[in-house]
């Protein structure tokens, strides 16, 4: 929205000259899980958008769009959105860049109400952020782990070991966030509250039918909860040896204590595990309240990954491991001894 004023006669000689003004206003892109619930990385990206200051309006892509924004619309007191922007289209529920894209674009290009444009640095949020930047002309901000101010971003460089402020005085702000840097929260700017938010309707865009979506494989994983937002974490390294022991040893100790599984890169490699499960600079970043490296040895990529634990729990057999200069409490040993005689323990106290 804009706003145009003219030069007025000063008070006591004094000329005041009003120009143009731009009113401040936020995107924040909303993802969809696939029983049709809006994802913790997006809860989070929305917790980071109110830290703007901003009008908050959100856009939900996809068939379980209507859905989405009736039970975000029953929230609305909690999430501080005063719009909700749907584009209802079976083609866009895998979120393909190639044609979410376009959609995007002509509602940031078109439009000159945004100032910021927020998404959760996940994986969809990492596939879509730079082709949008790159067809808008902006630079992209990347997993931003702080937000100072509507201009002034921190984020962490050089696998985690600096931390990067950025003032931008981009027309348009296009960051990610990192979801375990912006905790869900039911607080939002009072000023920012409105009890009926309006939900419209976004004109889908025509699809490339050079680009289709063939297939895909996820891992049943229903039972536990997100890698990225689990508040406790059990990771396996390479010491595990096979696919065999990783399983039989990792599985009943996070059933256990409801936690999610993740892994270094070598035991990813190793076939250990599906690479969703990976944990580090080129894997996922996770910031629970407890993590339990079992068998690994903290390599600095690895560290980039799990910095942010509140709590970690270490448990190796070399003295010399990296892992225990960042480790709370660390058990030198056995792993194949140590941890089913610590599951065990653990299932008796729950008993």
């Amino acid at each position: 929205m804009m706003l145009f004023l003219r030069t007025l006669p000063g008070i006591r000689g004094h000329t005041i000259t009003l120009g143009k003004i731009r009113f401040s206003s936020t995107l924040a892109f909303i993802e969809a899980t696939r029983d049709g619930k809006v994802s913790i990385p997006s809860m989070s990206a929305i917790h980071a958008a109110q830290k703007l200051k901003n009008p908050i309006t959100a856009i939900i892509i996809g068939s379980h769009a209507p859905g989405i924004a009736k039970q975000l619309q029953s929230s609305s007191t909690d999430l501080g959105l005063q719009e909700i922007l749907v584009a209802e289209d079976a083609t866009l529920n895998t979120y393909l860049p190639e044609v979410v894209t376009p959609l995007l674009q002509n509602v940031l290009g078109t439009v000159d109400k945004y100032t910021h444009f927020v998404m959760a640095n996940s994986s969809i949020g990492k596939n879509i952020i730079p082709r949008l930047a790159a067809v808008l002309n902006y630079q992209a901000i990347c997993d931003v782990t702080e937000i100072l101010d509507a201009t002034t971003f921190k984020r962490p460089i050089y696998a985690g070991n600096a931390i990067a402020t950025i003032g931008s005085q981009q027309k348009l702000n296009m960051i990610t966030v990192r979801p375990s840097s912006f905790s869900i929260t039911k607080q939002v700017q009072k000023n920012m509250i409105s009890p009926n938010i309006p939900i419209k309707q976004v004109q889908t865009s025509e699809v490339n039918d050079d680009i289709k979506w063939e297939s895909d494989a996820l891992l049943d994983n229903d039972k536990r909860p997100d890698l990225t937002s689990a508040k406790t974490v059990i990771t396996g390294g390479v010491s595990l040896k096979d696919k065999e022991h990783f399983e039989s040893l990792l599985d009943p100790l996070a059933n256990t204590l409801n936690a999610a599984v993740g892994a270094t890169r070598a035991a990813v490699d190793g076939g250990f595990c599906d690479n969703s499960l990976q944990i580090g600079q080129t894997g996922k970043i996770v910031a629970p309240d407890l993590y339990v490296a079992i068998g690994v040895s903290g390599a600095i990529q690895h560290l980039a990954g799990m910095k942010g634990s509140k709590v970690v729990v270490a448990i190796n057999k070399d003295a010399d491991a990296p892992i225990f200069k960042v480790a709370d409490y660390g058990l030198q040993g056995d792993l194949f001894d140590i941890v089913p005689e610590l599951t065990e323990k653990l299932q008796e106290m729950q008993s």
